[in-house]
């Protein structure tokens, strides 16, 4: 049965795929949906049992995204259609039925062959995960995952599983609307000029970066690519420790964003400037942390190292005084107590000046991009602000020496054992 199916070259390279599993973020007047209708129709055409369903945020979504171009698409091949309960009926005895992921109660009980969520990011998590998912068992059904971004949610979360390669079912893709060859770019750079960056970014470019809070500016941010040699220029180290308890365990969560341990290396000079070197950042366990800390101790020649009050700074310490032992480093580990203030203010009154006065240098290196990120986003639920932490928390042990014009005839120290 020859169906005349023509396809973009992206919708052909997802097509193409034989992952169980397909997650497509994707910009607005990409062609997802027009693409997971000819997967709905041939699905339903080869399939011998089970349901295939295509869900929406609403049953009205469904409706008006989905009902219009089955009916187009299929049209030869349907044997009839019920508006009400937006179910088509194909040649072959399979229905496509359109449902509301609003009213999840009402998808409980049957076997799917193939589903597709549309919209996924308005789509509450659990209604995929209790719900149709279990569904998809008995028959080992196919899913697609449709949408365009709404930050830093589910639908997030499964598109860096995708993205991850660890798991074999599961593959996802990243698509702009300038990857739609039928759509007038002209009408692309009308849109942008009358919405805001980040809105634009959202619905055309399908970013998944969440509304800036507007605390830092990306134009404060200076990055070089060449060392920058403040004079009388000293090294410092901090930092921001997250739990590493059961870093391995919690590794396969992979819905939960998990914090990360962050290392901050800058340099700082007499005049108060920042070059920030290097900030190195992952899930590690308590050994591993020990062994990078005294890696860079050793590489940069650190003599301060800032962790900050805690219980993990305590955990950390005996595994990381006895490798100094063993590999003799040994940097002064210096206890960072910022009181009881907030995060928030916190991280404001240690850089926000700074980088909007322009004294704080990035070294250029990959490090940079996920670095950005948690700035721009700061602080915003769902985006990690790990190495946002750690920077902040040289402001308080890079504390700078100054040169004292002394006249030896009448100095008098006020201490003789420390000459102070």
């Amino acid at each position: 049965m020859n169906l005349d199916i023509k396809l973009l070259p992206w919708q052909q390279e997802v097509w193409n795929s034989n992952h169980r599993f397909k997650v497509i973020a994707a910009g607005r007047r990409t062609g997802k949906s027009r693409m997971a209708a000819w997967a709905l129709i041939v699905e339903a055409l080869q399939a011998d049992k089970g349901h295939v369903w295509y869900v929406a945020p609403t049953q009205q979504q469904a409706r008006d995204i989905m009902w219009s171009q089955l009916l187009e698409l299929a049209h030869p091949i349907i044997a009839g259609s019920h508006v009400n309960n937006m179910q088509i009926k194909l040649v072959n005895g399979s229905q496509i039925s359109l449902k509301g992921a609003d009213r999840p109660e009402t998808m409980r009980g049957v076997a799917l062959k193939f589903l597709v969520l549309d919209e996924y990011a308005d789509i509450k998590p659990q209604v995929f995960e209790q719900i149709l998912r279990p569904a998809l068992a008995d028959l080992k059904g196919k899913a697609i995952f449709i949408g365009t971004p709404k930050g830093r949610n589910h639908f997030y979360d499964l598109y860096k599983m995708g993205q991850a390669g660890k798991e074999k079912d599961w593959k996802s893709w990243h698509f702009t609307s300038l990857d739609n060859p039928l759509l007038d770019p002209e009408e692309i750079e009308v849109a942008k000029a009358s919405m805001s960056s980040f809105s634009f970014r959202q619905e055309f470019l399908a970013s998944f970066e969440a509304p800036q809070s507007d605390i830092f500016k990306e134009e404060w941010i200076k990055i070089k690519d060449e060392d920058l040699e403040p004079d009388d220029a000293t090294y410092y180290m901090a930092v921001d420790l997250a739990g590493f308890e059961a870093v391995a365990a919690n590794a396969a969560n992979k819905k939960k964003h998990l914090d990360n341990t962050a290392i901050a290396i800058v340099k700082v000079g007499s005049d108060n400037k920042w070059w920030v070197d290097k900030i190195d950042y992952g899930r590690w366990d308590i050994k591993e942390i020990c062994e990078k800390i005294l890696k860079h101790a050793k590489n940069y020649d650190i003599k301060v190292i800032g962790i900050e009050k805690g219980a993990l700074k305590r955990a950390l310490m005996p595994y990381l005084s006895e490798l100094m032992l063993k590999k003799g480093i040994y940097p002064r580990v210096e206890e960072v107590n910022q009181g009881n203030r907030s995060k928030i203010d916190k991280v404001v009154g240690a850089l926000q000046g700074r980088f909007e006065h322009k004294t704080i240098t990035l070294k250029e290196d990959e490090w940079n991009k996920a670095f950005i990120d948690e700035l721009l986003n700061f602080p915003t639920t769902g985006v990690h602000d790990d190495m946002v932490d750690a920077l902040s928390l040289i402001s308080v042990i890079a504390v700078n020496t100054f040169d004292l014009e002394i006249d030896d005839e009448e100095y008098e120290p006020l201490d003789v054992i420390s000459a102070y």
